[in-house]
């Protein structure tokens, strides 16, 4: 019995200074599980019974276990010895060696063990971003302190915090320190600048962390191994007979057209691909929205990019793909668990270098504007209040990501008429993070904005709370192994097409989810080796209801509560098209293999609010505009927190390029 999983980290910490967070603290703390031990102590004379104490608390991915030492009258170590939290926000963030990256900043697990210790108390600071791990250690440590005989009125001392925020200069500041900020701020210290990294969260990363850490570009060498099908064929032939909608258009089509007609004249039956090809590609399919000019950088550094952070470090696997809504064989996947590769290789170059300074738990607030309305620097505050001032010598490099985790901002955008009422639907974004503080930022000191009411769903989300994660993410970096059916066992959309169209008919099913149906057929590992995106077990994830697994198709149906001839038959009629290579009811054009043998897992999923396109305007420099049109001197932007480049759909995989090669692109263009 094989199948294939692969797994997700996330994480990061960050240097000291720490820094503030949007993120709200929970109206209730996690209720606390005893672990069955009993502790091992002595009677003691003070207040407690010395001896050592365990207990779990459910954290965000399960039970937090903490071990808790103490004698009569003190606390004398917390551990935390069992954790499934995610690397880089609950857990420390580590690179590829398994290493502790401490400049990323601090985590729960590690932070909060060490302050209760310090403080002799239970009453500290949460960490910024990652406040349900933050109660998980600190509830189970208050068990631990009950059964040692206290009273925990007698340990909630609170410590005066010391201010975190400074006031502080360099010649650039970042404000986000997620994937776009943290190249950005490389990109400027490689050209000679002084940095300073302001992040809201107590780890950098943000949603760079949780995201598929899929990267798209042309790759002769390895697409050369993939045969071309007709039916993919088909694809760039239909962009190609398109009607041009201006002049631009017409001369890019050409340029692919030229490029396509010498393919084809030379007999080749590789995988054709280049720049202008998925620039056209990519332009089309966000419905001829995007600024061109700004997706020609985009897709024309894209193979820079990736040599760029190659050269940081970066690894992907050898093997080309198809992300989910990618839409062509040109995605690399890589090695570390989704977006934790990138983030701790930023980590580790910045480690090397000695003019890049993060400053964790400190959030941008406003940008400060000299007499001439140049930006010379950031108003910020630390997650106690105190405020600072960051001045920045040659300007300021926003980098605060998109604004999907704001239900009210999302609501106030949703004017394109594609989406119904998102108000009830969840998102796949770290609520602490995707709140459109830069764009706001941006606004005050006079900034347009361009395609703010393009919201993308994706169709990854649990149905238990739409975060994309704890699934088998075959869907992630490659759609050709498995099919998708609704509650009654039937498929409703070509698997391989838009990231839009695929969320439109999951909001038209039962229940408006659907499943991921795979089988014990085509890439797949064993099933004891097998771990989830974020590296959960097969067994934790049946267990807890993320899979759902059947030895025989009926027997899954079953449990699936489906009608087991009409699941056969929906697997009978797709394998039939596997063996035509053609999918006459949905056009799907991926096909790896035929599903025929067990184990069956079905994995439940819905469409959530993913990624906005969105944002301020900017040139194809990175500067950011005026309503006039004119740049806002000191001022540019990277990654989700810009608008133009992605249109109406972004493709899967190009969110990671954007954050490389506009990241990469400010910090060379603010170090002028």
């Amino acid at each position: 019995m094989k199948r294939k999983l692969s797994l997700l980290l996330a994480g990061a910490l960050c240097i000291s200074l720490a820094a503030c967070t949007n993120t709200a603290q929970p109206s209730e703390s996690p209720s606390v599980q005893p672990t069955e031990s009993a502790p091992v102590g002595t009677e003691g004379t003070g207040a407690l019974t010395a001896g050592t104490y365990t207990a779990s608390a459910p954290g965000m991915n399960g039970q937090v276990t903490v071990e808790v030492t103490v004698t009569d009258s003190a606390i004398e170590s917390v551990e935390v010895t069992e954790h499934q939290e995610t690397t880089g926000i609950g857990a420390p963030l580590l690179d590829s060696d398994g290493n502790v990256l401490l400049t990323a900043g601090e985590a729960p697990i590690t932070k909060i063990p060490a302050e209760i210790v310090a403080q002799q108390s239970v009453k500290v600071d949460t960490v910024a971003g990652a406040t349900i791990t933050s109660y998980a250690v600190i509830n189970g440590v208050k068990d631990c302190l009950e059964q040692a005989g206290a009273n925990l009125d007698d340990w909630q001392s609170e410590t005066a915090p010391e201010a975190l925020a400074a006031d502080a200069s360099a010649d650039v500041v970042v404000v986000g320190g997620g994937g776009a900020g943290l190249a950005a701020a490389i990109s400027a210290a490689q050209n000679g600048s002084s940095v300073i990294v302001l992040e809201k969260n107590g780890l950098v990363g943000g949603d760079t962390l949780v995201c598929g850490g899929i990267y798209n570009n042309p790759d002769p060498e390895l697409q050369s191994k993939v045969e071309m099908s007709d039916s993919v064929k088909s694809t760039i032939e239909a962009a190609l007979a398109e009607e041009p909608v201006s002049d631009e258009h017409a001369a890019l089509q050409a340029e692919v057209k030229a490029q396509w007609d010498e393919y084809k004249a030379s007999g080749r039956t590789d995988l054709f691909d280049s720049a202008e090809w998925f620039a056209l590609q990519t332009w089309i399919n966000g419905d001829k929205v995007g600024n061109l000019d700004l997706v020609k950088v985009l897709t024309y550094n894209a193979e820079a990019g990736y040599d760029w952070i190659r050269s940081l470090g970066m690894e992907y696997t050898d093997v080309i793909g198809q992300g989910a809504g990618s839409l062509w064989q040109r995605t690399h996947s890589s090695v570390m668990n989704m977006g934790t590769g990138m983030i701790s290789t930023y980590i580790k170059e910045i480690d090397s270098l000695d003019n890049v300074t993060i400053m964790t738990s400190v959030s941008g607030k406003s940008l400060i504007q000299d007499e001439s309305g140049a930006i010379v620097g950031v108003k910020a505050e630390d997650k106690y209040g105190n405020e600072c001032t960051i001045d920045a010598a040659k300007g300021v490099v926003l980098a605060t990501g998109g604004f999907s985790a704001n239900g009210e901002m999302v609501q106030q955008y949703n004017t394109s008429g594609k989406w119904d009422d998102l108000s009830k639907v969840m998102t796949t974004n770290r609520f602490s993070c995707s709140q459109g503080d830069g764009i706001t930022m941006a606004v005050e000191v006079g900034a347009s904005l361009t395609d703010m009411e393009q919201v993308q769903l994706l169709y990854l989300g649990t149905t238990k709370d739409g975060t994309m994660t704890k699934y088998p993410p075959r869907c992630l970096s490659g759609t050709d192994q498995v099919i998708f059916i609704n509650a009654e066992g039937e498929r409703f959309v070509r698997e391989d097409g838009r990231r839009d169209e695929i969320c439109l008919a999951v909001l038209n099913q039962t229940d408006s989810m659907y499943y991921i149906l795979e089988s014990g057929d085509g890439d797949f590992v064993e099933l004891d080796k097998a771990v989830s995106g974020d590296g959960f077990s097969f067994d934790y994830l049946e267990e807890n209801g993320y899979i759902v697994v059947g030895e025989t198709l009926e027997e899954l149906a079953t449990k699936l509560g489906m009608d087991p001839a009409t699941l056969q038959a929906t697997v009978d009629t797709f394998n039939a098209d596997v063996d035509a290579g053609v999918d006459e009811e949905f056009g799907r054009t991926l096909f790896n293999c035929k599903l025929e043998n067990g184990p069956w897992v079905a994995t439940a999923r819905t469409a959530c609010v993913h990624h906005t396109m969105g944002g301020v305007t900017i040139d194809t420099e990175g500067h950011v505009l005026a309503e006039d049109g004119s740049i806002i001197p000191g001022l540019v932007a990277a990654g989700e927190v810009t608008g133009g480049i992605h249109g109406g759909n972004r493709l899967g995989g190009n969110a990671v390029v954007d954050t490389v090669v506009f990241g990469k692109l400010a910090g060379e263009t603010i170090s002028k």
